[in-house]
């Protein structure tokens, strides 16, 4: 009688939500990005080094109005993107009630786009190119040198972190401008409460359309949905990419290895 093959016991059930090591530490990331960005957006002077970052943010929040306005009918006749002034859109035509809200829920996706990154060297690296591109486009809009100059400082940076741990860097740099997106709606407000900008919050435009909400109503909704579109974005990331560095960096080095 042949002796019998030893069957290994089965592996333990592990729910597709349960975080790896490298995963827990994206977690900690985003919450602590959340806080650093917020100071950085309204700390007079702070402000001033992340200007790059900032235009692209604006720079697609008014391009996704753009694009709202223009399937509408409308046309649009002036864009403002300012890292001090905010941005704005003027457009004639269109249909108001779905080019207002295409600002913040473009934002919103966008951002939650880029947490992905957060979580996969390979998504990095596909997304920096999209950042590289966002980050020159608004300077058609821009005379200012030291602008010009930290978006040059920016661009290295996001070049030299493909080089950094084999693009492992680019993971935190879209981490960053992730949450700098998805939580675009909390950076507009506090510029209306703080600085007064000139250009008015998507929130405040809401109130004009319809004067028997308040402001602080649309603010809470718009940072409420935000909050759970990021928190749907990181749960996406701890179900889908659940590889590890070292297997990261291998699938990585498939798409223009360093």
């Amino acid at each position: 009688m042949a002796p019998r093959v030893p069957i290994a016991p089965p592996a333990p059930y592990v729910p597709p939500l349960t975080p790896e090591y490298d995963q827990v530490v994206v977690l900690y990331v985003t919450a602590v990005y959340t806080v650093v960005i917020f100071g950085l957006w309204n700390i007079p002077g702070a402000r001033i080094l992340i200007t790059p970052l900032k235009l692209f943010t604006i720079g697609w929040h008014e391009l996704c109005h753009i694009v709202a306005a223009v399937l509408t009918g409308g046309s649009v006749y002036h864009v403002t993107i300012d890292p001090n002034l905010g941005g704005a859109t003027r457009v004639e035509g269109g249909w108001p009630k779905f080019i207002l809200p295409a600002g913040y829920f473009g934002s919103t996706l966008f951002g939650g786009v880029f947490i992905l990154g957060g979580f996969d060297v390979l998504v990095a690296k596909v997304l920096s190119f999209v950042l590289g591109v966002g980050l020159i486009i608004p300077l058609a809009l821009v005379r200012d040198k030291l602008t010009i100059l930290l978006t040059v400082l920016y661009e290295g940076l996001l070049i030299g972190f493909w080089f950094i741990g084999h693009a492992q860097a680019l993971r935190w740099y879209c981490l960053f401008v992730g949450v700098m997106n998805v939580f675009y709606a909390i950076w507009d407000l506090t510029d209306d409460k703080f600085f007064r900008k000139q250009n008015d919050s998507d929130c405040t435009q809401y109130f004009i359309m319809f004067p028997r909400t308040a402001p602080q109503f649309w603010a809470i909704a718009w940072i409420v949905f935000e909050a759970g579109v990021c928190i749907s974005f990181l749960f996406l990331g701890l179900a889908k990419f659940k590889l590890s560095p070292e297997a990261m960096n291998e699938q990585a080095a498939s798409f223009l290895p360093t």
